[in-house]
């Protein structure tokens, strides 16, 4: 005790407040875990001796106060070690080793979690903020006290902004806004989050803030008279009905309230007219039967119901939200809970320490949370770098959710926006690559269709299925968007290593070898000098257009492999051309410029890193394709093409009405479906159109352009090929 009398003797405020955690620690944990917080307290006030915050005081201070706030919510003794010495491996010379030998493992693994990491060379200041919250968010997913911590530090943070620059105080209120306020909203920490968000605003807009609080308080004392009135009135007609409740007023947030002023676009007075009421009663049912009697009060307004309590919110909120019409025609917002609900939704997570009850809603609280985490631990499987990752994370720490149904009558939650194809994936992964269309409520709809509440869906899947690019842009939840991005990666890269293999077999014919032929030394050798690791990424490389495979045949075939092989015009083989069937996938792509279609004399063109782009032989590009001799090769169409290809005609027609619809059925007849109309001219007497459609080869085509020459409104129509 007289060492830490010695220690706070020179400083009130560190006195009062070490003073204050030992009272509050004394309140709920025995006395060898105080002892343990305590000695914690000696061994960080040690190590921090001699540092001081911007505002003059001794930093020790600081892993008090968030060692307090911790204690308030009843956290065990580890955690409130770990919160007062969570600076110390970061600021101080102690290691985590130190720590752990001093305390325990567990403390140290705590302390590391919440440490930023010390130096991360070479990187700018977002991507060292990306890494520091990634590693953060990955040691929570191992101990979700790591979290608990962390928003502690960042709220006493926040709080004691006052003497940092404004550009400071505005980056570090950013960054609280776009991560750890979502956080704690996302586990459920509601009364964390609140007073984030409310310093977040003071930091980044003082006038702002200023303006709009002095504004609100204004606008409480003309609303009080009301307010008295409405709640008056809902405690009478509880209480003739026997109901014991507590009812308080609602203020919203000042962030909420900025926030909906600037997405609506509407002044305070439009925001501040909703009168808001919470009622707090005993069980699920009374909440039920209470909704009934507000409704019987006042009037609801039709769409503005919401039952959080059967759907809970994906951070576990559960309430009874209803907008009525109330005396003086002001709209009332009124939500019911019960009181332990309310607990739950003010500490989320942190009620697990903080109420010590093994009810069911306590562990749903667990399981979402866990659930959460293993969803953050796939994110950063997946994620390129620590930006993609916290770029996906702030996609995930937005939901507004929609709730749809199975056809066995499972509720699969989704953030507003959600897709066919984002549903599909939120059921299985296997599923989303294999899907193809789908019915809502029993109705065939497209894949790109955003989904609303109270809808089933039915996921249609085919064999050979696989997910399509296009996909991407309008998907919206992280899941799906990484699952199509791994498999379109995987297919892409068996593609291209399908094709590099028959490119380069092709040359290798020509001298009279096969590849299987060619000894493992030989191979071995020549990817040392290409610089891969494996033959199969040499041939995806191949395919991919990033190295030219008669290069890689001749040195194949040379006696010293590590001759440097150039290509001129005696060197380039003769080789046989590669047959083109349609079916080769993202490696091998037809040009938009001239549409190549089967039947055309046609030209391959590398185009590093994609594969080989066809053009047609007499495209206004293949001028250009030829000066490049190293990038061009001879390829013919395959004579078992079975897919259809997109090809572009010009018609001139009559501009009548129905002359359009009369060669879109026509083109329907003949087989073939018509991608893209645009209309290039028009007046009175003549429109003319360019239509992409799709054919087979070019006498699909020509007895397309035939019938429509036959069509009375039909005056010209010609090919387009650049």
């Amino acid at each position: 005790m007289s060492k830490i009398t010695d220690l706070t003797a020179k400083n009130p405020l560190e006195a009062q407040l070490v003073e204050r955690l030992r009272n509050t620690l004394v309140g709920y944990l025995d006395t060898e875990q105080v002892t343990q917080c305590m000695r914690a307290y000696e061994f960080g006030a040690s190590a921090h001796l001699g540092q001081f915050r911007k505002s003059g005081e001794p930093y020790i201070c600081h892993p008090v106060a968030v060692a307090i706030s911790l204690a308030e919510i009843r956290m065990d003794a580890d955690g409130i070690t770990a919160a007062i010495l969570h600076d110390v491996v970061e600021d101080t010379k102690v290691s985590k080793q130190e720590i752990a030998t001093q305390f325990n493992n567990e403390v140290a693994e705590l302390v590391d979690g919440v440490t930023k990491l010390s130096k991360i060379e070479n990187q700018s200041h977002a991507e060292a903020q990306a890494e520091n919250v990634r590693k953060m968010l990955l040691a929570m997913a191992k101990d979700l006290r790591v979290i608990i911590v962390k928003l502690a530090d960042r709220l006493h943070n926040m709080e004691t902004l006052g003497m940092m620059l404004p550009p400071k105080k505005r980056r570090i209120a950013r960054e609280t806004l776009d991560i750890y306020a979502p956080i704690a909203n996302r586990l459920g920490m509601n009364s964390i989050r609140h007073k984030l968000e409310t310093l977040s605003f003071e930091a980044m807009y003082p006038w702002r803030f200023a303006v709009l609080n002095h504004a609100i308080k204004k606008a409480r004392g003309n609303r009080r008279k009301i307010i008295d009135t409405i709640e008056s009135t809902i405690k009478a007609r509880l209480k003739a009905a026997d109901f014991p409740c507590d009812v308080a007023g609602r203020e919203k947030n000042i962030y909420s309230i900025y926030k909906k002023m600037e997405k609506k676009k509407i002044p305070l007075a439009d925001v501040f007219d909703v009168y808001a009421f919470r009622i707090y009663c005993n069980d699920v049912d009374a909440c039920y039967r209470i909704l009934g009697m507000m409704h019987n009060l006042y009037k609801p307004i039709p769409g503005r119901f919401k039952d959080y309590i059967a759907l809970p919110k994906e951070n576990g909120y559960q309430s009874l939200h209803s907008v009525l019409l109330g005396p003086y025609g002001v709209p009332i917002e009124v939500q019911i809970r019960t009181h332990e609900m309310h607990r739950m939704s003010e500490s989320g997570i942190a009620a697990h320490w903080l109420y010590k009850t093994d009810t069911d809603k306590n562990r749903n609280f667990q399981a979402l949370a866990n659930e959460w985490l293993k969803d953050l631990l796939e994110i950063q499987k997946s994620a390129g770098d620590s930006l993609e990752f916290i770029d996906n994370l702030k996609v995930d720490l937005f939901p507004q959710e929609v709730f749809v149904f199975t056809p066995k009558g499972s509720i699969v939650k989704l953030p507003r926006g959600s897709t066919i194809v984002d549903f599909a994936y939120a059921v299985h992964t296997d599923l989303g690559n294999a899907c193809v269309s789908a019915r809502i409520d029993k109705q065939l709809i497209p894949l790109q269709t955003p989904l609303e509440s109270g809808v089933t869906v039915e996921i249609i899947t085919a064999e050979h299925a696989r997910p399509n690019p296009l996909w991407l842009n309008y998907v919206i939840t992280t899941r799906a968007r990484l699952a199509i991005r791994n498999r379109l990666k995987h297919i892409e890269g068996q593609e291209a290593k399908n094709l590099g293999q028959r490119l380069l077999e092709n040359e290798l014919v020509v001298m009279n070898i096969q590849l299987s032929q060619i000894s493992d030394e030989k191979i071995t050798t020549l990817l040392k000098v290409m610089g891969v690791k494996t033959l199969d990424k040499l041939l995806e490389d191949i395919g991919l257009g990033n190295k030219m495979p008669f290069l890689v045949a001749k040195q194949l075939t040379q006696n010293d492999v590590h001759t440097n092989i150039k290509l001129d015009d005696d060197t380039k083989s003769q080789n046989r051309p590669l047959m083109i069937k349609g079916t080769e996938g993202m490696v091998v792509t037809l040009a938009k410029c001239c549409r190549p279609i089967p039947g055309d004399a046609i030209i391959g063109f590398f185009n590093p890193g994609k594969g080989i782009v066809v053009h047609q032989h007499d495209c206004h590009n293949h001028a250009i394709i030829k000066k490049k001799q190293n990038n061009w090769l001879d390829v013919e169409w395959g004579t078992d093409t079975k897919v259809d290809f997109s090809t572009e005609i010009r018609i001139e027609i009559l501009n009548e009405r129905g002359s359009l619809a009369t060669v879109a059925a026509t083109i329907s007849n003949l087989d073939s479906n018509i991608e893209n109309v645009t209309v290039v001219d028009q007046d009175a007497r003549v429109c003319v159109d360019s239509i992409i459609l799709t054919v087979q080869n070019r006498v699909h085509l020509a007895k397309i352009m035939r019938r429509l020459k036959e069509l009375s409104i039909v005056m010209k129509i010609t090919r387009v090929k650049g």
